[in-house]
């Protein structure tokens, strides 16, 4: 039974995220931090909880904190603290007040925490995960982001929708940034087991469409209700529980990538990769050649912003 800590635990996703991750079986404790000065509302939080285990019958033990050192202990930490986006924004847009948050963060964490595992979901996830990795001390493994599991998530919903069948017989990937250059993998999706361009009713298919929907139901969800909570919480919960677990699952996320992928390297971005208890392994894989160069493209735009935002840490000051 492991301990999870959730930084970021008063915004709308971290409160959330708590309650699905209390519903896994590998869970004994939560420890939600917040700033200091959300005393009252982290006590609110937990007093909620507790009606909800109640009705329940979960036994989760939920602990509040503003002092980081309480999360001693805990097995891997969730990072959703952060700058949330608008509907108006890109994620990209969030990056460098977005980095100073996470880089001060995991100076401190890198010593109370050094055996954790890092969950990234703070945004742009794949810029962020890349600035988690250099400041909890190089620990590539340790360290991953949501990156594109919601994105693949979102594509798998719309495909069963589509096809009239139950979305546990979609299985699809959707890679590179979690942002508007992700790439959907259609030479690696099966229905029931069969590949999706063998089956005609592909074709009726409006690829763009669906893709349109996916890269824009971020932004149409806060259009409407404020933020993404749901989708997100319970796609943090399923990837807390996998590692908690030692599921070995392999799931779509935003880890570092050496060279497993077509030459492209030393930078963080979604890709299917083995998850364990000790970390997240990207796995190499094949793809067609179209979804190798949107693969690239997509990879050049998070360098490219993850060398802005490096540079513009260390002309802070801010230094690992």
């Amino acid at each position: 039974m492991s301990k999870v800590g959730i930084i970021g635990a008063t915004g709308r996703i971290g409160q959330y995220a708590a309650l699905a991750i209390s519903r896994s079986p590998y869970v004994r404790e939560i420890a939600l931090y917040g700033r200091k000065g959300n005393e009252c509302l982290l006590d609110g939080i937990k007093r909620d909880m507790r009606d909800s285990f109640a009705a329940t019958g979960n036994y989760t033990h939920i602990a509040v904190t503003t002092e980081l050192s309480d999360l001693a202990g805990s097995d891997i930490i969730v990072f959703t603290a952060g700058l949330p986006r608008r509907a108006d924004q890109d994620r990209s847009e969030l990056a460098h007040e977005n980095a100073r948050v996470v880089a001060g963060y995991m100076n401190d964490l890198k010593t109370i925490v050094p055996d954790a595992i890092i969950l990234m979901v703070t945004n742009p996830v794949d810029v962020m995960t890349a600035v988690a990795i250099r400041y909890f001390g190089n620990r590539i493994h340790q360290v991953f982001g949501l990156g594109t599991h919601l994105d693949s998530m979102r594509l798998k919903s719309i495909i069963a929708s589509r096809l009239k069948v139950h979305v546990s017989e979609v299985h699809t990937r959707i890679i590179g940034e979690h942002g508007d250059s992700m790439v959907p993998l259609w030479s690696a999706t099966t229905i029931g087991g069969i590949q999706v361009q063998n089956l005609p009713a592909f074709g009726d298919l409006p690829i763009d469409d669906i893709m349109t929907t996916v890269r824009n139901s971020g932004q149409q969800i806060i259009a409407g209700k404020g933020a993404t909570v749901w989708g997100p919480g319970d796609a943090i919960a399923t990837l807390v529980s996998t590692v908690l677990g030692d599921e070995n699952r392999i799931l779509t996320v935003s880890a570092y990538l050496g060279t497993e992928m077509h030459s492209i390297g030393d930078l963080c971005i979604g890709v299917p990769a083995r998850i364990t208890r000790t970390g997240v392994y990207p796995v190499s894989i094949k793809i067609d050649k179209k979804e190798e160069q949107a693969l690239i493209a997509s990879a050049k735009k998070i360098r490219d912003l993850s060398l802005e935002v490096f540079t513009s840490l260390e002309n802070e000051g801010i230094t690992p």
